[in-house]
């Protein structure tokens, strides 16, 4: 469990350079994000990095924050994400299991070894979508494991972007701490995608 001062959330969906620009120039605000490999610019080291390891520096960043939120726009779990949702598309062939275990299995070794923990929260940043956000690892099964460690921020284009997102911020309630990760990933495997969260079963 993390014992830093400053709340780290990690922002989920489109994250604009913008946004991440508006929320640094905020008061007790700072932006975390991983050393740049290579010597190039933060944002531009994904393609040269493991899925995880992004995420995962960004967080050892923002764990070296003083400000009361540091905003961290990498996930190390976002590959996860994105092969549980391709798990569920029936277009996809019957590849997609396979493809989530190995995508969890890269992301659990590293936890294990202590190189990263989970954020305080996830928001997710949510635009218009008539259709929904689809399944979804962060709404569907690590909120149902946790409900107030995971929010949705519905975030429109604009120059008000930022304060919007704030007061988001001061919205967030305490709960309990996350699951272990192997906990919350085997959680995912029994999840209902089409179901609602808070009706599934959750690790204690």
């Amino acid at each position: 469990m993390r014992r830093e001062s400053s709340t780290v959330i990690v922002l989920v969906g489109e994250v604009g350079e913008g946004l991440l620009d508006g929320l640094g120039r905020s008061p007790n605000v700072s932006v975390a994000r991983a050393p740049a490999a290579g010597g190039g610019q933060p944002g531009e080291h994904t393609a040269a990095r493991a899925g995880w390891e992004a995420g995962a520096l960004a967080m050892r960043e923002a764990a070296r924050r003083r400000s009361t939120y540091v905003i961290v726009p990498d996930d190390p779990l976002a590959e996860v994400a994105a092969a549980w949702r391709a798990m569920w598309d029936v277009t996809g062939g019957p590849g997609g299991a396979a493809g989530f275990e190995e995508r969890a299995a890269e992301a659990l070794a590293p936890w294990r070894d202590k190189r990263f923990e989970l954020p305080d929260y996830y928001l997710v940043m949510a635009g218009p979508q008539p259709g929904g956000t689809g399944p979804d690892l962060y709404l569907g099964p690590l909120r149902a494991a946790r409900p107030r460690r995971v929010a949705v921020a519905g975030i429109a284009d604009g120059p008000g972007q930022s304060a919007s997102l704030l007061d988001t911020l001061r919205l967030l309630k305490h709960g309990p701490w996350w699951p272990p990760l192997d906990e919350l990933i085997d959680a995912a495997r029994r999840f209902y995608a089409g179901g609602l969260a808070e009706t599934q079963p959750a690790p204690a």
